[in-house]
């Protein structure tokens, strides 16, 4: 339990930073506490290196002025100088440090400590001191600063280093400073730290509000409160959401009022041949004694009606089927010249019947990667229209032609054309340009979208040129090989 727990607090937690407004609220509080933290310590060390080297330069010149003193009363040979005692008490004591005088040969003359007189001292730096180099050492884990300094017996062509002065100073002062000086900068370092989370609160909250009004109108519309359209200007970018939303949303009504006027042309396609068929069937019912002459044409009307309700649900069945993401693909090689050949072949007594002349150009040989059956029923849909929407005594003509890419089948006729306003909705289903002209010819005004759908589904398009009253040319273009998504 306690584990199943702890997953529950981790998944919030991550799905809480997932959250834009959590990121930009880290971001803006990282900003603002890594420059306190940078002042903080920068400050500290500033202000102890200052002091320290302000310290050291301040005990050095007194150091100087005591060592010449030390050579003008000739105190490394007699030590019991008063005045030189005082200044070195008074350093000592004013520094809250010690004093160190050591001759030539290493040994310590005088301790303002009183405890290591007499003895030998050797070090790295006291030794360098008796070859000129003077040193300064801040010790800060022991507390103290430590100057050495050469004592220089000046001749007249040189200097002779003939002794060394060591001076301890305390930094307990300086410490005291610097530990007054980190509280007040911790102050005003969770001042900040307060400052810069309120901002940084009040920023990311109104930074956000626009998002937050695009998800309250999303919601509404959601939830059938309102079909309006969005409109959040604050920013561009919540603007370009709110334009793709009520871009989205308009297309959304386009798909429904599609889908309400497709439903409703399928009932209206679909019921016409049934009433039809109950008008015949109720007609021999309530008659009597029915001449076989009249049930046989009344037989043959319902017959034809059948035909013409089996052709609408085969034609819906097709349609369904070919979508644009439809994997049901069965690519092959396929010889165009060949399929197009058969295919004129089949619909030759159609154009006889119409007195329709056929003619086929093929500007070469041609193979291609398509689906043979979905390829032959949309160019059949085109070639049988280009037909029935001929006039007697007229021509249909379909021209073969590829280049390295692609393969063209144009489709030209000399029929009656399409006026203008109608080409946009020539592909919608159960669209008819001439509704009275179309109901005598049959047909179910799918042919037109299921070919659309064939060639789109082999990654192709068609294209339309027509002109009222002297013909109709339809293009299709479909790579030579098949490119699968």
């Amino acid at each position: 339990m306690a584990k199943l727990w702890e997953n529950i607090k981790k998944a919030k937690l991550f799905k809480s930073f997932r959250s834009l407004k959590t990121r930009i609220f880290c971001i803006i509080m990282v900003a603002g506490i890594i420059p306190c933290v940078m002042l903080h310590f920068g400050t500290l060390e500033r202000y102890l290196d200052n002091t320290v080297s302000v310290r050291t330069t301040e005990v050095q010149t007194q150091v100087k002025i005591i060592a010449d003193h030390l050579i003008t009363y000739n105190y490394l040979l007699d030590n019991s100088n008063e005045v030189v005692n005082a200044e070195l008490a008074q350093l000592s004591n004013l520094y809250d440090g010690r004093v160190l005088i050591i001759d030539s040969n290493m040994k310590i003359i005088k301790d303002t400590y009183g405890i290591s007189e007499g003895k030998t001292i050797i070090s790295e730096d006291i030794v360098k001191c008796f070859k000129g180099e003077g040193a300064s050492n801040h010790l800060e884990e022991k507390g103290y600063i430590e100057i050495v300094v050469p004592i220089e017996e000046k001749l007249e062509d040189k200097a002779r280093i003939v002794g060394v002065m060591l001076t301890s100073v305390s930094t307990d002062s300086i410490m005291s400073g610097y530990e007054y000086i980190q509280g007040r900068l911790f102050l005003l370092e969770i001042l900040a730290l307060v400052v810069v989370f309120g901002i940084d609160y009040f920023i990311s909250r109104k930074m956000f509000k626009p998002f937050e009004k695009i998800t309250d109108a999303i919601n509404e519309v959601k939830n059938g409160f309102t079909d309006e359209q969005i409109n959040v200007t604050d920013y561009i970018e919540t603007e370009h959401i709110g334009d793709a939303f009520n871009q989205m949303m308009l297309r959304m009504k386009v798909l429904d009022d599609s889908r309400q006027e497709f439903v409703a042309n399928v009932s209206h396609e679909l019921k016409t041949p049934l009433a039809s068929m109950k008008v015949l069937a109720d007609s021999l019912l309530t008659q009597e004694d029915v001449p076989v002459e009249m049930y046989r044409e009344f037989m043959t009307d319902i017959a034809e009606e059948i035909d013409r309700e089996n052709k609408i649900i085969t034609d819906l069945l097709s349609l369904v089927k070919m979508t644009r993401t439809s994997p049901d693909m069965n690519v092959e090689l396929i010889d165009i010249n060949s399929l197009l050949e058969l295919l004129l072949k089949r619909l030759g007594p159609l154009a006889i019947r119409a007195d329709v002349k056929l003619i086929f150009e093929s500007c070469r040989p041609v193979s291609a990667e398509v689906d043979e059956v979905k390829l032959t029923l949309a160019l059949s849909n085109l070639v049988e229209n280009a037909i029935k929407y001929n006039n007697k005594g007229g021509w249909v003509k379909v021209v073969l032609d590829a280049d390295y890419q692609c393969f063209t089948v144009t489709v030209s006729d000399s029929g009656i054309g399409i006026p203008q306003e109608s080409i946009e909705h020539i592909y919608e289903r159960f669209y008819r340009v001439d509704k009275s002209h179309s109901r005598e010819i049959g047909g179910t005004g799918l042919g037109l979208a299921i070919t659309r759908n064939a060639v789109l589904m082999h990654r192709g398009s068609i294209t339309v040129n027509s002109e009222e009253g002297k013909g109709t040319t339809f293009t299709v273009k479909i790579p030579l090989t098949y490119i699968s998504q």
